[in-house]
């Protein structure tokens, strides 16, 4: 399935797919998360700078869940969803599931600076 999709992708970006993955996966990893940290009896949320190796393992993560959930709402074949996924988080399009929860993950992280 990776290797139709990554198919899919040279085809319609004609670009190393590859590199589309590689571009994907930065625009899908999220800078800051939250964390909690507890005072006490209170537990208080705290944003903080997210590792590099846990940067690629979230972008991952959120890239094959979008795929999952793209592929089990339709007919459409895993690959060419992956395929989908891949060319829109590499766009950094708000479409993508993947960049669409790294914006949201981004999100909450301001509000509790």
């Amino acid at each position: 399935a990776v290797s139709d999709a990554f198919d899919i992708v040279a085809s319609r970006t004609k670009k190393n797919p590859i590199q589309v993955l590689i571009d994907g996966l930065e625009n899908a990893a999220p800078r800051e998360e939250v964390t909690r940290l507890q005072f006490g009896g209170i537990s208080v949320p705290k944003a903080v700078d997210v590792a590099p190796q846990r940067r690629l393992d979230i972008a991952l993560r959120n890239l094959s869940s979008g795929v999952v959930a793209a592929s089990s709402k339709n007919k459409k074949p895993i690959s060419m969803c992956l395929a989908e996924e891949i060319i829109l988080a590499s766009k950094g399009d708000m479409t993508s599931y993947s960049v669409a929860k790294k914006e949201e993950i981004e999100r909450v992280a301001q509000s509790a600076r």
